[in-house]
């Protein structure tokens, strides 16, 4: 992700605590931020509630990809039928 020259590198931060100090002192124009990209934020009040049944197996695939993601299955879930709509819609 150093791919500017004169550009360091982001630090590994391992607490809020640690990312708080960095943003509060680091100039990030010193940093490489070419590999960052836009994220999407989605406030919309999640007030209804979706009960499907599907296979154990299917089942088992959603958590596996939701835990290599570091997220609950349930927001994984929610985050596909979100795309899949959006890709009907476009």
């Amino acid at each position: 992700m150093n791919d500017k020259p004169g550009k360091s590198p982001l630090p590994v931060l391992t607490t809020d605590a640690e990312a708080e100090r960095f943003t509060d002192e680091a100039d990030l124009s010193d940093y490489d931020l070419s590999g960052f990209a836009p994220a999407r934020f989605d406030l919309a009040k999640k007030d209804a509630r979706l009960e499907m049944r599907i296979s154990q197996a299917e089942l088992d695939a959603l958590k596996a990809e939701a835990k290599r993601r570091g997220i609950p299955h349930s927001r994984l879930a929610r985050h596909m039928i979100e795309q899949g709509l959006r890709q009907l819609t476009s």
